[in-house]
């Protein structure tokens, strides 16, 4: 694809021929997905699998992370066209990439959710791909390390997360 599709071309996360490379497409319209990947559950040669957990039942008194995955899937969406500046690599040419929904789960019965997330993650990581994972409160990092643990053994975690800064006086 180039950018004179973009005259065209609408809905890549469903249309896409391939799993590599840009998509251009106007950022404004279309179907929200990371990055403008495709959308789809079939894990085929993939390398990279985005998923969304949106849960924020662990938290008090701040409800709303829930709302990250899709944020963040329309916040990308402005970003599909440029390779990372600076970086020897191109992630998008030399991987395959997709968009592989979100996380489904039972709401109203919270104690099943930290299996359903660790047998989610154990499905993509089977298939032999790895993980971005939009989340959700902190809580979802446990069942999905749990699922790491289960293949890989014991390992480390970095984790990013918002910084806290107290009100201006």
């Amino acid at each position: 694809m180039a950018l004179e599709d973009a005259k065209s071309v609408v809905d890549t996360a469903f249309t896409r021929k391939g799993l590599r490379g840009y998509a251009f497409e106007n950022a404004f319209g279309g179907a929200t997905s990371f990055l403008r990947r495709t959308y789809t559950k079939d894990l085929t040669g993939v390398d990279l699998v985005i998923t969304g957990v949106p849960f924020d039942q662990a938290v008090t008194h701040r409800a709303g992370t829930r709302f990250g995955p899709r944020a963040i899937r329309e916040a990308s969406a402005l970003m599909p066209y440029d390779p990372p500046y600076g970086w020897p690599t191109n992630p998008l040419e030399e991987m395959s990439v997709i968009d592989y929904g979100d996380c489904a789960f039972d709401y109203a019965k919270v104690s099943d959710f930290p299996d359903t997330l660790t047998a989610h993650i154990r499905g993509i990581l089977q298939a032999g791909a790895g993980t971005i994972t939009l989340g959700g409160d902190h809580y979802i990092t446990y069942p999905i390390l749990k699922a790491y643990a289960e293949k890989f053994g014991p390992l480390g975690v970095i984790h990013f997360d918002a910084p806290f800064r107290p009100l201006a006086r």
